[in-house]
């Protein structure tokens, strides 16, 4: 199993790198690839280190079973024919591909054989706050069909990239110190601060953001449920957080949703808020499941049920998600 990362100096292809090591992935030679800033710099891998090479349109694909890329949309666009020509499943984390009606767009824990179809040698990785909301959607949706749901998200720093986290705590020393505070990752100051905006704003209002979990939550639960978000950056450094209401078709009560979430594939149920346990992002980052707490009722709707999410998003929202899809190939013999 020959497997390649692109992308590997950023903050998913970093995790990239500890999600393989950490899961024992059954690989006999890793290939990184990088820009012209990251070729040639080296990183440690099961003891070895590996040189980075530079990302080009040349047969140095050639051979690779898997390629895991995270580079942005756009590179992921320009070089996916040259990734995949000899026949190399890409499992991409951009957002090139998602909602191509020939790309399967996948979350293991919802809808893992979708991957088994993938004409364009294709398969594409979730946004973040996508992925960690499905995950603990199936687990309702398998009592009842959910017809609706309302999201606020709480994304921590991570989710605009290694650098972002770096001016987050650059921010907060600035501001302790007195100083001007650096503003380049995000449109305005994050530290001790909330941007309600997360990707840019469409002509309906919602931002992109929101606007992918509405459309990509339909495409993976192969689902007429519509979802209305709010996306809101948060001055966490890790990790994700989501505050979701639920419509379903009949009323689900809230023992039966906390039976289903503590035997849901990919999830910790953390409810018990007379001891004030309940997922927070400090203690889920680095963590692989997704966590569900703060399990009620609806006052305004009975068949409404509102639950709180925490997942790492550079982890269960990128890296892993993405190697649980090849790791689902591999016992399927489908590579």
């Amino acid at each position: 199993m020959k497997v390649a990362i692109v992308g590997v100096s950023g903050a998913v292809g970093q995790e990239f790198l500890r999600v393989l090591d950490e899961r024992n992935f059954p690989l006999d030679e890793l290939v990184l690839f990088g820009s012209k800033r990251s070729a040639g710099s080296k990183y440690t891998f099961r003891g070895k280190q590996i040189e980075v090479k530079l990302l080009q349109h040349n047969d140095d694909f050639k051979g690779v079973d898997i390629a895991f890329t995270s580079a942005g949309a756009g590179t992921s666009k320009e070089f996916a024919d040259t990734i995949t020509k000899y026949g190399a499943v890409m499992i991409d984390n951009s957002s090139a591909f998602r909602m191509d009606t020939d790309v399967p767009l996948v979350v293991p824990e919802v809808n893992a054989s979708d991957a088994k179809n993938r004409p364009r040698c294709i398969i594409a990785n979730p946004n973040c706050t996508t992925i960690q909301m499905v995950v603990a959607l199936k687990a309702i949706e398998s009592l009842s069909h959910i017809k609706a749901v309302h999201v606020s998200t709480y994304q921590a720093a991570s989710g605009a990239g290694a650098a972002a986290m770096d001016e987050l705590y650059e921010q907060h020393r600035q501001l302790l110190a007195g100083e001007k505070v650096t503003v380049e990752k995000f449109a305005h100051q994050l530290a001790f601060n909330l941007i309600p905006q997360v990707d840019v704003f469409t002509e309906n209002g919602y931002t992109k953001e929101e606007m992918k979990m509405f459309n990509e939550t339909q495409k993976i639960m192969h689902s007429d449920v519509k979802t209305s978000a709010t996306c809101v950056r948060v001055p966490a450094l890790r990790a994700h957080s989501e505050s979701i209401w639920i419509e379903t078709e009949r009323p689900v009560s809230v023992d039966e949703a906390r039976k289903a979430f503590a035997e849901a594939e990919g999830v910790i149920l953390q409810d018990n808020p007379a001891e004030k346990d309940y997922p927070m992002p400090l203690f889920i980052a680095g963590k692989d499941p997704v966590y569900v707490g703060r399990i009620r009722k609806d006052l305004t709707n009975e068949c409404g049920l509102t639950f709180w999410v925490v997942g790492d998003q550079i982890k269960k929202g990128a890296a892993l998600n993405a190697v649980q899809i090849a790791e689902y190939l591999i016992k399927e013999n489908n590579i």
